[in-house]
């Protein structure tokens, strides 16, 4: 389901902001009218949010004209979200696509330097590389760090810094090489899984940091035995596929590509 509210307004011809939701309503409220402030249109893509939250954002992007809301009438994950997000950036137009949470874990005040790394460097994907505060949840961390080591692995490469965080500027054409022809995790396996593959299609990956903050009433859609158990099922795929691929791989690392 689409609500548009008038004509997306070319303010920047490259880049696109897409947020993937499910019930976070409350805090994409708070974050939103400062996202709007860089100019850029918005992309919500609401992957089956219960009506109550559902209804609130409708509201909520309907009083923004530069603002496209999308809609899953079931969850399907958040990978499966981002990618409808990005297809419809494509149809609109636009060379690149901004990833942001709908949480409100990820500072604005970083989205700039992010958008800066990508004008200079427009083949690349750019991630933020996560600074944390005290307030990050131990499990959480032990698991990036067990998931950014898994895709080391995969690339035979020590560039891959992180491969779990969800602030991202994509090049939509390098993105869709992957994405059309290979079925992904449409879960929260998607972040790190689409970055080991773009690295294996030859797509270099630059960080910048951005500050994460956990809020109070920050909700939480990772399940943990269950999404582990999805993104070990990911890095077992990924690391036989990587076994094919060690001679190229060796070769592009020895190169310092």
């Amino acid at each position: 389901m689409c609500i548009p509210r008038g004509r997306l307004k070319l303010a920047d011809p490259r880049f696109c902001i897409v947020v993937p939701h499910y019930n976070h309503h409350e805090q994409f409220a708070r974050f939103l009218p400062e996202l709007l402030k860089r100019g850029l249109p918005v992309v919500v893509v609401d992957d089956g949010s219960d009506m109550s939250s559902y209804t609130h954002l409708v509201r909520l992007c309907g009083e923004c004209s530069e603002v496209f809301l999308f809609r899953f009438p079931q969850n399907r994950g958040k990978g499966a979200a981002v990618i409808l997000g990005a297809d419809e950036v494509r149809k609109l137009g636009y060379s690149h696509m901004v990833q942001i949470d709908a949480d409100g874990q990820h500072s604005l005040a970083d989205l700039d330097a992010l958008l800066e790394a990508s004008r200079k460097n427009p083949a690349d994907l750019i991630s933020g590389l996560p600074v944390y505060g005290e307030d990050i949840p131990a499990a959480r961390l032990h698991g990036r760090k067990i998931s950014t080591w898994w895709a080391r692995v995969e690339t035979l490469s020590m560039q891959i810094l992180d491969v779990m965080c969800g602030f991202r500027v994509y090049p939509l054409r390098q993105f869709f090489d992957i994405a059309d022809q290979v079925r992904m995790g449409s879960r929260m396996q998607f972040d790190p899984e689409i970055m080991v593959r773009m690295y294996w299609a030859g797509v270099k990956i630059r960080y910048v940091p951005v500050s994460i903050e956990y809020p109070h009433d920050g909700l939480s859609h990772f399940k943990m035995f269950r999404d582990n158990i999805r993104i070990s099922m990911m890095h077992a795929r990924l690391f036989l596929g990587m076994l094919v691929r060690v001679p190229k791989l060796v070769m592009r690392n020895r190169a310092g590509e």
